[in-house]
């Protein structure tokens, strides 16, 4: 496996708070836990089993928060996995409602995380699910019933399009809005490095360019690398959707890696951002393949939309997202952009997020598949992993584990044709 020595040329990795590398692996250690993959599933169920007491190694293949966690669009959106209530056959009315209320448990984990460390990392509340045609007005209507009836504990406004225009963005593209002032949006890749240090402080021995290349399962998994090997008691899986097809072919079964992309514009004059996105929340569409933005600190417009399965990137990522921009703000005109990059995001049959183990092998855990939630599903995952594995409590984890995740069928290779041609019925059915 080639491993990346440097993050992607994002504004993320331009701006973040430290340029300080971890060693590569290269010895023989025997831990409590081996978790490999350090984003923020990795990093955060390092942190949480430190906390308890077990020994932690977290190996990462390139660079601390290089795939999609130091990558996405920045936005802390309530929620975890999409239309629970399909669900309530196999969990029950209770299951249901307590995946919606973890939805909103996550949220805050992520926001307590940032203020009891004192993470820098750019955190404004403020986020608005926008609405294209009238069947999202009517969704609208559903979702903020849906939230009062779980007493979210966060103000919650609707907002018709002139209001919409004058409070959130100023566009008529839009058919209403649904503002949640507790989630926003915030810098990932900054709020990454602030938990791997904390992880550090609690013991936990990070590596990254180790790349994991052999999984030796039983009772004691023995994690291989190319120059070292962890013997554990357990081992935790958080690579989602850039888990290396051959490592572990069934996980890899489960998920569909999808390309979503970002530019950063050039700075944009405070007025102009004023203008464009009164309050300076987070926001994103509710069609199937969305458009999310927001306008950062140091005032970029930070726009991310498209969505490929093909595993290729597009040629000019600013290019292809210029004629979203122009729809939604034909008054901004050319504008030059600074930044542009991509990621892959992990999609799951269902949407859910997939927690559970191996069945060939009870000692090998993994969450992954957080289909654009990933920033506080993350968090909620690793809690639910440490509780688990720590004794504490394996009520939530069997919540999970009860959902059967569908294997996409015909390997790699056909799963990529059979996910789009889903999505093309998704697009199609936004239309009529």
């Amino acid at each position: 496996m080639i491993t990346a020595t440097e993050h992607t040329n994002s504004w993320y990795a331009a701006t973040r708070n430290s340029q300080r590398t971890w060693p590569a692996l290269q010895t023989a250690l025997d831990v409590d836990i081996c978790v490999v993959g350090a984003g923020f599933t990795g990093i955060n169920t390092a942190l949480e089993l430190a906390q308890r007491g077990f020994s932690v190694v977290l190996l990462e293949a390139h660079r601390i928060g290089w795939g999609a966690s130091g990558r996405n669009g920045g936005e802390l959106i309530r929620g975890v996995g999409h239309e629970l209530d399909q669900f309530r056959n196999t969990l029950g009315d209770e299951g249901v409602l307590a995946l919606k209320q973890m939805g909103t448990e996550a949220l805050e984990l992520v926001k307590q995380r940032i203020q009891t460390h004192q993470i820098d990392c750019d955190l404004v509340l403020g986020y608005a699910d926008l609405g294209t045609n009238l069947k999202h007005r009517k969704q609208l209507d559903e979702e903020l019933e849906e939230l009062q009836a779980i007493n979210y504990p966060h103000p919650l406004h609707l907002l018709e399009p002139a209001e919409l225009k004058q409070q959130v963005v100023d566009s008529d593209f839009y058919t209403g809005a649904l503002v949640d002032e507790g989630s926003g949006h915030l810098h990932p890749l900054n709020l990454l490095l602030g938990e791997v240090s904390v992880a550090e402080q609690l013991g936990v021995q990070v590596f990254e360019q180790s790349p994991v290349i052999r999984l030796e399962k039983g009772d004691r998994p023995v994690v291989h690398t190319a120059q070292g090997q962890v013997r554990c008691n357990r081992v935790v899986l958080g690579c989602n959707g850039y888990l290396s097809p051959d490592l572990e072919p069934w996980l890899g079964g489960k998920i569909l890696p999808a390309g979503s992309y970002v530019i950063a514009t050039e700075p944009l004059p405070a007025e102009l951002c004023e203008q464009l996105m009164p309050g300076r929340k987070a926001v994103a569409d509710m069609r199937s393949t969305l458009d999310y933005y927001r306008i950062s600190q140091d005032n970029r417009l930070i726009f991310g939309g498209l969505c490929t399965y093909s595993g290729k990137d597009p040629r000019d990522i600013a290019a292809a997202l210029q004629p979203n921009i122009a729809k939604v703000f034909p008054q901004l005109g050319p504008v030059k952009v600074d930044y542009q990059w991509g990621g892959m995001l992990g999609i799951g049959a269902n949407r859910l997020p997939q927690i559970g183990q191996l069945p060939d092998c009870p000692a090998i855990y993994f969450a992954q598949a957080y289909a654009g939630h990933g920033v506080n599903a993350t968090h909620l995952a690793a809690r639910i992993l440490a509780e688990t594995i720590s004794g504490e409590t394996d009520e939530r984890y069997r919540l999970f584990a009860q959902v059967n995740h569908l294997t996409f069928p015909g390997g790699r290779y056909l799963r990529t044709p059979l996910l789009a041609t889903g999505m093309l019925w998704h697009r199609l059915k936004e239309l009529f």
